[in-house]
């Protein structure tokens, strides 16, 4: 029997660039920080959920060839991979929190369909939304 996920990947364009992202300005912790000659496994993990670990992984051999990297780069840049959700408490304080860290954000803080949500994204494109349910405080 399978005990669900471990790590959820994503590309980044530069994994010191993406780790300092994540680390200092998000504010996450370290992983797994491995490396085998070019290839690098950096994990990285919220600090209230160690159960999952979100990869930081460059687009390069020997997972992908050279053309599919580059692709997979362009693709990322642009915005175009669904977004990764963060669930948080209260979403204007982790707004502030982040914004003062550094934190470029698309979208403030706005009340919808019964949450608050506010999106930003990563230096290499990536696109997050993070959420604050009302729900689950009633």
């Amino acid at each position: 029997m399978s005990q669900g996920i471990g790590v959820v990947g994503l590309y980044v364009r530069d994994q010191d660039e993406a780790l300092a992202f994540y680390v200092g300005k998000v504010g996450f912790r370290v992983h797994t920080d491995a490396r085998n000659g070019d290839y690098r496994w950096l994990t990285v993990q919220h600090p209230d959920q160690p159960s999952v670990q979100l990869g930081l992984f460059k687009a390069q051999a020997p997972v992908l060839d050279d053309a599919t990297a580059q692709a997979v780069n362009e693709i990322v840049a642009k915005g175009a991979m669904p977004p990764l959700v963060l669930n948080v408490d209260d979403c204007h304080a982790e707004y502030e929190r982040m914004r003062a860290n550094g934190v470029e954000f698309t979208q403030a803080p706005e009340a919808r369909y019964g949450n608050v949500d506010a999106n930003f994204r990563d230096p290499s494109g990536n696109g997050w939304k993070m959420i604050e349910s009302r729900r689950a405080a009633q």
